[in-house]
């Protein structure tokens, strides 16, 4: 699949994109020290001598994590912990969405695979990006998304093509990962080279223009290596904000089950997607009848986003089956967005000079489309390079066998914002009635000038070391401690025409800090685990990669999560059941304190409990379930000064009270396999709003039917059955609709 260029996104220097701004030689310096770090840790990996240390014996199978997440929707283990695990040895709450499940409900993006978890929600936010709240906690895409193990930090649109899994970890998790994590992290798994010829070719075609086309292609290379190649290619018009985007990911695998195993691997993903920027309340909720179909924004608006980065990995086993993997990631991310906010147009604009409700509401009522003036444009571009190394192993001392995990992780970002440079002209955008969607109307968006406004310079490290024990014969103690420091270099940029590109603001801020992770775990049998855990998070000022005059002058927020579960295996362990009982309190957030001017008050504190359950794997060797709840009885606003964002004593936005997913499938011959689910949340509101805005609660059907004759496999999809109207994102001034009734028809070919 031939890789298109990048097309231009700015009329001047300032605008171009990041690699070619930079020139091929840019990230020479930041490449070549972590390659550096890279090859000393590689060759201290290797064994003194060939005597002291022989290969391990060669493995020629796959791996247990891909064979269980390509044939059931159950896991057993996760890698989201720091290397492969066990997730009844996990004192803390993980949700794994195989791929299994992802091809069984055709969830092609992040968004569509979080849905089918319970405690997700959504914030419309600027244009629909991945603002994720989970357990009501915010999971950021800059800080709590990652791409096997590494962070993976800018706005994009995210897809699966090229997932092996997707896993969940729920509640704090700073001493794994870092700064970030208040209310978990997401991790995408990678499909990685076997050893063996295996080829998937599939293309689903559906309404809405809906085509896409998915390569998974599997080259057994040698005695001990392999060629993986991934390629999506995705296309429809989506009742008007168009999907266009297509993505490529070749690996190449060798050493595979020997001591000393590299990987090499590039991934490149470009999206030049349409931006449904949502509908607006109507007296305080949905506005009724109007599903996903309609589309208010203007033919020219676009989210173009895309992510290349190159990956290299080394593990070495030692022969008492410990492990060290160290693993070199240099990539750069861009977006480009576009977008029309709709709201209801002045009453004076309206039919009889009358403003719009729910009565008047109807197809001559007028929507006013904002933007114009670059107020919904985002333009920005990251260059990163990580590197990290992990060492896993167990021992014995004082009669106490121990598994050890400990490592460091090396964190070198750059981020730069474009804004509109003075004298940019104000594209006018025209308004629309609600009886006319679609009107074609469209603004030549290349007549922008852009300039550099902003950029954030970061440098992160971190240091941990976790110790899991079994103190007795069914106990296992957990202690874990981090260390990060983190800082970065912030300066805006002048945008006017007589000092162009003069520092206006320069601002910087470097944070230590130290997290913490306990847990206690009885299992009494190998079907039962049971445990109680404490973790630590915190957040810096410079998170997301800007530090305003308050936030260069305050130390991180914290948070803390507790936890007592169990995770069950029945049914001959073919089916797993996780409960567990949550309390997550922020007792430290930024609030704004008008009488200071350079600082923020940490006085803030939240607090969200409940609890938590997990289903998956066969009730009977032809009936397969996977099922996701979440009831959080108890959430509030515990401390907030007034004038907060959220006031004191409410329950915050997008903590719904219930939320799951289930779904279930049946092979009724070995050719035939249905299935069917349900998504459902209770009512919502969204973050910081004085009006009682309620987003109602819903529920929606999807269903499948699968047909295998030999290498060739059908498969038909219909999602919202009912074609139920619901608010999916939520933000202060719009929502974003669910998708409305949609019929897929997949046809794959294995060879």
């Amino acid at each position: 699949m031939a890789q298109r260029p990048r097309p231009p996104r700015g009329a001047v220097p300032d605008s171009t994109p990041l690699r070619e701004r930079r020139g091929p030689g840019s990230l020479a310096p930041l490449g070549a020290l972590a390659a550096g770090f890279g090859f000393v840790s590689l060759s201290l990996a290797q064994p003194a001598t060939p005597a002291a240390e022989p290969a391990l014996p060669q493995v020629t199978v796959k791996g247990a994590s891909e064979q269980q997440g390509k044939d059931t929707v159950r896991a057993t283990t996760t890698s989201i912990g720091k290397g492969q695990q066990e997730l009844r040895d996990v004192p803390q709450s993980v949700t794994v969405v195989t791929e299994r499940l992802l091809d069984d409900r055709n969830l092609d993006t992040l968004k569509d695979a979080l849905k089918t978890t319970a405690g997700i929600t959504f914030q419309a936010a600027e244009g629909g990006e991945e603002d994720i709240r989970l357990r009501g906690f915010s999971l950021q895409s800059t800080g709590d998304i990652f791409i096997d193990g590494v962070r993976d930090p800018a706005f994009y649109d995210r897809d699966s093509f090229n997932w092996d899994r997707l896993e969940l970890l729920r509640g704090s998790a700073s001493m794994l990962f870092g700064r970030g994590s208040t209310g978990g992290a997401a991790n995408q798994v990678s499909k990685q080279p076997m050893l063996m010829n295996q080829n998937e070719i599939a293309v689903t075609l559906g309404n809405a223009g809906y085509l896409r086309a998915v390569g998974d292609f599997n080259v057994k290379t040698g005695e001990n290596a392999a060629f993986r190649l991934t390629g999506m290619l995705n296309t429809a018009d989506n009742h008007g904000a168009p999907i266009d985007k297509y993505g490529l990911a070749p690996t190449y695998r060798w050493g595979i089950g020997t001591g000393d195993e590299f990987t090499v691997g590039l991934y490149h993903l470009y999206n030049k997607n349409g931006v449904h920027y949502g509908h607006p309340w109507l007296n305080n909720t949905i506005i009724p009848g109007l599903d996903g179909r309609v589309y208010y924004g203007m033919a020219s608006d676009y989210n173009k986003s895309g992510a290349t980065f190159a990956t290299l990995g080394h593990v070495h086993r030692f022969r008492d089956g410990a492990q060290w993997q160290t693993t070199l990631r240099v990539g750069e991310y861009f977006r480009d967005l576009r977008a029309s906010a709709i709201r209801f147009a002045p009453a004076a604009a309206q039919p009889g000079g009358v403003a719009v409700t729910a009565a008047t509401f109807g197809p001559g009522t007028v929507l006013r489309r904002s933007g114009g003036n670059g107020v919904q444009l985002k333009n920005q571009d990251m260059a990163v390079a990580y590197l990290q190394s992990d060492y896993t192993g167990k021992f014995q001392a004082l009669g106490i066998e121990h598994a050890v995990t400990t490592g460091a992780d090396l964190a070198i970002e750059s981020k730069r914002v474009n804004g509109l440079r003075q004298g940019s002209p104000v594209l006018t955008k025209p308004d629309i009635t609600a009886g006319n969607p679609e009107d074609g109307a469209w603004v030549d968006e290349s007549l922008r000038v852009l300039t550099k406004t902003s950029d954030f310079d970061a440098k992160g490290l971190g240091v941990y070391f976790q110790d899991l024990a079994q103190v007795a014969e069914h106990w296992k103690l957990l202690a874990g401690l981090r260390w990060d420091r983190f800082g970065g270099d912030y300066k805006t940029y002048s945008a006017q025409n007589a000092n162009l590109g003069a520092v206006t603001a320069s601002r910087s801020r470097t944070d230590s800090v130290w997290s913490k992770r306990f847990g206690v775990l009885y299992q009494p049998t190998p079907t039962q685990s049971y445990h109680l855990s404490y973790g630590t998070s915190f957040n810096t000022s410079g998170d997301t990669y800007s530090l305003d005059v308050r936030g260069a002058n305050t130390p991180p927020e914290r948070s803390r999560n507790v936890e007592l579960g169990a995770k069950l295996d029945w049914l001959d362990n073919r089916f797993t059941t996780r409960l567990a009982l949550f309390h997550a309190t922020k007792y430290n957030e930024r609030n704004t304190d008008p009488l200071i001017a350079d600082a923020y008050l940490l006085s803030g504190k939240r607090h969200a409990a409940g609890f938590e359950m997990d289903l998956a794997g066969r009730i009977t060797p032809a009936w397969e379930v996977f099922g996701s709840y979440t009831w959080i009885p108890s959430a509030n606003i515990d401390n907030a000064p007034a004038g907060s964002l959220e006031a004191q004593d409410t329950r915050p936005g997008l903590t719904p009270r219930h939320s799951g997913s289930i779904w279930s499938t049946y092979r009724l011959t070995q050719k035939w396999r249905v299935g069917g689910g349900l998504n459902a949340r209770s009512s919502d509101k969204p973050v910081g709003t004085a009006a009682p805005i309620v987003a109602p609660k819903f529920m929606t059907a999807d269903l499948m039917a699968e047909y295998v004759e030999g290498p060739l496999a059908f498969k038909l999809n219909l999602f919202n059955v009912s074609d139920e109207i619901y608010a999916d994102q939520l933000y202060r001034g719009h929502y974003i609709p669910g998708k409305p009734r949609t019929l897929q028809l997949t046809t794959a070919y294995k060879f």
